[in-house]
């Protein structure tokens, strides 16, 4: 009699987990595992963006070709050009500069500028042979007493 008892102990403590909990992580393992894979990075026109020191910038910032962009003109150093001739104006500006820090193009873009041409005309510097490097504004904060 006292082996039984002790058998019917030991078959009560004896707890399986429910089957139900086993398709709930199945479940969402799946959709952790589809939402990760789907995630694809954005891809774009890759482009070599130099870095350059402000000292530096300032000693060539006359040597350096600069080009402004905005949404109804192109200025390349100080002359007005037409979207589709920037290639060929930069190629000239170009032509005897061999070394990579000569080939500098200074780019300056108002913020009203569509994505799309800003491509364009960065796309025709660099066909023709430029680096592009892109020239920011500084924001200065001025507090009045």
């Amino acid at each position: 009699m006292r082996q039984s008892k002790l058998n019917l102990r030991r078959r009560s403590l004896l707890v399986e987990a429910p089957s139900s909990a086993a398709t709930d992580i199945a479940f969402i393992l799946i959709i952790f595992f589809l939402v990760c894979a789907s995630v694809q990075p954005d891809t774009g026109r890759s482009q070599i963006i130099p870095r350059s020191e402000e000292e530096e910038q300032k000693s060539k910032q006359s040597q350096n070709i600069e080009v402004s962009i905005s949404p109804g003109a192109v200025v390349v150093n100080g002359t007005v050009v037409d979207a589709s001739e920037v290639r060929a104006k930069l190629k000239t500006l170009l032509a005897g500069r061999q070394n990579e820090a000569d080939r500098v193009v200074v780019v300056q873009s108002a913020r009203s500028t569509p994505y799309l041409r800003w491509i364009a005309v960065t796309e025709q510097i660099e066909e023709a042979g430029g680096t592009v490097t892109l020239k920011l504004e500084k924001q200065k904060e001025v507090v009045i007493d």
